[in-house]
């Protein structure tokens, strides 16, 4: 929310403010609780690329891992300075990862193998330079839900044709974390005038931060454990110190002659 705090990088520039007075804790941060937000954020992606690369997945759930970190560390530097170039590297991130979901989710099924990779990559970098000249705003919103959607029957389908019961675990924690999360989303950007007179602000949008990190953790070690599968790769959910679910693998050796 606006005040006439002075800031280290002048007037707002952003097309979104959210339900968080600026600059409260450093005239260099400026929304606090939206920008520390997106540590978990950063730290279970970093869990999920080191477990990712120690067990030698394939590329694409590093390349997940990564953008998921870029996307956190985008957001990082929106909510800290409400400047128009950083939101758009917190938004066009946004767009990239999902397009790396739609080939995860699709890519098994596709018979033409080099058409999806380069038809996405052509689509992502079109839209970073469109994003990078055309002011978004319901459009934004628009087509990332839309790419959001076309995910989600494809996740369904793998949901159900999961007979383990740790997977399905991971499946309905994605789902419950995105559901929770866009209540907070929704809270904070269209109850912001009555939220303000509360005694404590709930800090909805940094919840939101939050729970879409876990979500974003849950569908990719969902994910890997699917694609482990259909690699004959003997996937077992376990959980870390008894808490944090990773997928262990077991591939088979190739014995030689």
């Amino acid at each position: 929310m606006a005040d006439s705090t002075s800031s280290f990088w002048g007037p707002v520039t952003s097309s979104h403010e959210w339900c968080e007075k600026n600059y409260v804790y450093s005239s260099y941060v400026a929304e606090f609780y939206n920008t520390i937000s997106n540590i978990p954020c950063i730290l279970l992606a970093f869990i999920g690329l080191v477990s990712s690369l120690l067990q030698r997945f394939e590329k694409r759930f590093s390349v997940l891992h990564l953008s998921n970190m870029a996307l956190a560390i985008g957001s990082v530097m929106y909510h800290a300075t409400l400047q128009h170039v950083q939101q758009q590297s917190d938004e066009t991130p946004m767009v990239w990862e999902m397009l790396l979901y739609i080939y995860i989710l699709y890519s098994p099924d596709w018979h033409y193998r080099s058409t999806m990779p380069t038809f996405l990559f052509l689509y992502g970098i079109s839209f970073a330079v469109l994003h990078s000249v055309i002011r978004f705003d319901i459009g934004f919103k628009l087509h990332y839900v839309m790419l959001c959607l076309l995910c989600v029957p494809r996740m369904y389908k793998y949901y159900i044709h999961t007979q383990d019961v740790s997977a399905k675990r991971l499946a309905k924690l994605y789902f419950a974390t995105l559901f929770v999360g866009s209540l907070c989303w929704l809270g904070d950007r269209f109850c912001c005038t009555h939220i303000s007179t509360w005694p404590i602000n709930p800090q909805g949008h940094a919840l939101w931060h939050v729970f879409m990190g876990f979500n974003s953790y849950f569908a990719n070690t969902f994910l890997m454990f699917c694609r482990a599968q259909q690699r004959n790769w003997s996937p077992k959910v376990v959980c870390f110190m008894g808490i944090l679910p990773y997928v262990r693998i077991q591939k088979q050796k190739t014995h030689t002659k």
